[in-house]
């Protein structure tokens, strides 16, 4: 049986997953649905300080109190960040990783770096009254809801971390587009992995796709873990 390791995205928490954990675990294998600081039920501990390499410790922080020698990485979104540069640390342990419509940075590239102009207004505009944090993108009348939505810190979306290239040895990369989500930013990652010649799926949902196509998201971790 394997052990997976789930990521959320930006501004929600580990619930964003859905009911995707507990199909995993009724197949008998084991999960580790992270929360990252500052986000979902972590919100209490948000404040502007908190970077990248901080969401990256808390998930590798969380791998080790669980026990996990080797396991699988998925990420959604935001989430395409942190898991890259935690397969950089750990990459020598991890047997597979999946991108669930999600950013998928090169080696010292920021989220500034890899998202374009509508992005960078976005996170520049959210400044103006609230220093250090970010809305959830494209929101109007934004209300904030405890435990679940909240603000993101923007130092995590300009923060870019150097590969060791211990990334390299994970052998198995699969990656899920959200054909239904549009305009989206995730076109251009979704055509690298698919001529890479990754495990490689499209849906036709919304950007949530672990919710809205479960069946899909299941399917195809479980076919990691063959």
């Amino acid at each position: 049986m394997a052990n997976f390791v789930l990521v959320h995205g930006a501004w929600g928490g580990n619930h964003t997953w859905g009911d995707v954990p507990a199909r995993l675990e009724a197949e008998g294998h084991s999960v580790l649905n992270c929360t990252l600081p500052g986000l979902g039920s972590r919100q209490d501990e948000l404040h502007p300080g908190i970077t990248l390499t901080d969401h990256v410790d808390a998930v590798c922080e969380q791998v080790e109190a669980a026990g996990f020698d080797r396991f699988i990485i998925a990420g959604h979104s935001y989430g395409g960040m942190v898991i890259s540069a935690v397969a950089s640390r750990l990459g020598k342990r991890i047997d597979a990783i999946c991108y669930v419509d999600a950013f998928m940075p090169e080696s010292d590239q920021s989220l500034w770096d890899i998202t374009g102009e509508f992005e960078h207004n976005w996170y520049i505009d959210t400044q103006r009254h609230q220093p250090g944090y970010v809305t959830p993108i494209g929101s109007i009348d934004f209300e904030h809801v405890p435990g679940v939505v909240g603000f993101h810190p923007l130092l995590t979306l300009l923060e870019a971390i150097p590969y060791s290239g211990d990334e390299q040895a994970v052998p198995k990369k699969s990656y899920i587009f959200a054909t239904g989500y549009d305009p989206t930013p995730f076109a251009g990652f979704a055509a690298k992995a698919k001529e890479a010649g990754w495990d490689y799926h499209e849906t036709a949902t919304d950007h949530f796709v672990m919710q809205n196509d479960p069946d899909l998201t299941v399917r195809v971790l479980l076919g990691l873990a063959g």
